[in-house]
């Protein structure tokens, strides 16, 4: 894999994008709103490439922020140690059933425990500590406070079995920059942590990574199958283990080269009042409220840190085609796990943040296959999440285009007979429909936008060129239509 062996942390993913053209740098910007809003006005651009904001107002030169890491295909490709020059169609293809294999594969990848690493350049004790000696941005306007983790990486332990859970959680600077925030849904396998080592010990360990391998971003982002690491998930990615330290004061540990990263823990009364946030859904998740809050009682910290920033808002945002490509690959490799035939592909749509818009083609092979398909999609462990809409489209529509989506629903649609309902279902507390104080139910569609199956052969043909057709009039006149296909 060549220049991708290399890459063992944030400093070495960036040196290889750099060498690949995919970085643009800002100085002078402002942490105070202007690194958010340029990063925003980044994300609309057709390729985004990374951003580097450096000489940061009120900071020394050399404390950087990155954001829009991952938000194309070749960087995703990338840090997916897929190769260096994937577009979209080349990134879902070297995709196919790579999850399942890398969820299989995690245990033989146990982590390498490591005496010392980088990230313990300086080590910081909680009479010093000051989150806010780092140029950590106010990402949105209406934002409640600065947030350091946006593109993190948190990580809680099993308190019975030790097994490690790293979810990225946002975590919002309190108490002058001694605590941090850690806003962590309640379905989520380290709040289960949490709960766990509440009711045991009465505090729980949590230490966090604010600038790492964007590999650990993927991993924490995304719904790892239960009981899989996601550190060892992520050394199956990429094929060698990855050096962890242990924390002085919990023992939980930290990826050794990290940039920035804590320890501290979690008392079930220690809370500070959180919010508001531009969240994925594109809206702020409501107003403030207490939320579980870590005095800090370590930073541990390398010369001139990066922080990796993933600001969420209104898709697209940082992550948002990350989410889409990983969630698509990890649901279709699910479905097929399932036994179910005839699954042609997935797509998880940006427009819905990567979660709220599903849309599976399948190849329909007996009466129901449709529906099952449909209610499967809705439910399973990697897609149930905040899930809304599930749409099922016959093979001859492409899943990630969203026109020939809405265009399936239009026309092979009966909305009397084929939309059917599930209420009470998995949602979240970012739901923008979700009343304050109300459990975070939602209600998710599943849209039946097959052709029937009893009029699969009398159903009107698709008034369309053949593929060969169009591959032939491609060939023949390539400098006016070679840009089409």
């Amino acid at each position: 894999m060549g220049a991708l062996d290399d890459v063992d942390d944030l400093r070495g993913w960036l040196a290889l994008a750099e060498k690949l053209g995919e970085v643009r740098s800002i100085h002078g910007a402002h942490w105070d709103k202007e690194i958010g809003a340029a990063s925003e006005a980044n994300y609309k651009s057709a390729a985004p490439p990374a951003l580097v904001f450096d000489d940061i107002v009120g900071y020394p030169p050399g404390m950087r922020v990155l954001t829009a890491s991952m938000s194309n295909a070749r960087r995703l490709g990338m840090t997916l140690r897929l190769g260096t020059d994937l577009d979209d169609r080349a990134l879902i293809e070297a995709l196919r059933s790579k999850p399942g294999e890398w969820g299989a594969n995690a245990s033989r990848y146990t982590v390498n425990e490591v005496e010392t690493g980088p990230v313990k350049e300086h080590v910081i004790g909680p009479e010093n500590a000051d989150l806010l000696a780092f140029p950590v941005p106010q990402w949105h306007e209406a934002d409640g406070g600065r947030y350091i983790g946006t593109g993190c990486a948190v990580f809680t332990t099993d308190p019975e079995t030790g097994v490690l859970n790293a979810g990225a959680y946002r975590m919002q600077v309190q108490n002058g920059g001694r605590a941090a925030s850690v806003n962590i849904e309640a379905g989520k396998h380290g709040a289960a942590h949490v709960r766990e080592w509440f009711a045991r010990e009465g505090r729980a360990p949590v230490t966090a990574s604010f600038g790492h391998d964007p590999l650990l971003l993927v991993v924490a982002g995304t719904e790892v199958p239960a009981g899989v690491s996601e550190l060892e998930y992520a050394g199956a990615v990429r094929g060698r283990p990855v050096d962890v330290i242990r924390g002085e004061v919990t023992g939980l540990p930290l990826p050794a080269t990290a940039e920035i990263a804590v320890e501290g823990w979690l008392y079930p009364e220690r809370r500070e009042q959180e919010g508001p946030f531009g969240e994925w859904t594109g809206y702020y998740s409501g107003g403030t409220e207490p939320v579980l809050t870590m005095d800090i009682e370590r930073i541990y910290h390398r010369n001139d840190p990066v922080q990796l920033g993933a600001p969420p808002g209104k898709p697209p945002h940082d992550y948002s085609y990350m989410r889409s490509v990983m969630k698509s690959a990890m649901i279709q490799d699910a479905l097929i796990q399932s036994g179910l035939p005839g699954v042609e592909g997935v797509w998880a749509h940006e427009a819905g943040g990567g979660r709220q818009l599903l849309a599976v083609a399948v190849q329909q092979r007996y009466a129901g296959h449709a529906r099952q398909v449909g209610y499967l999609a809705a439910q399973m462990p990697a897609a149930a999440y905040m899930n809304k809409f599930v749409v099922v489209v016959d093979a001859d529509v492409n899943p990630r285009s969203l026109n020939d989506v809405v265009w399936a629903m239009c026309t092979r649609t009966d909305p009397a007979e084929d939309i059917e309902t599930m209420r009470q279902t998995w949602g979240s507390r970012v739901d923008p429909l979700r009343e304050q104080g109300v459990p975070p139910f939602n209600t998710r569609a599943v849209i039946d936008a097959c052709r029937p199956w009893t009029r699969l052969e009398a159903f009107p043909r698709v008034a369309e060129a053949s593929e060969e057709l169009l591959d032939r009039v491609t060939r023949r006149w390539p400098d006016v239509l070679g840009g089409m296909r």
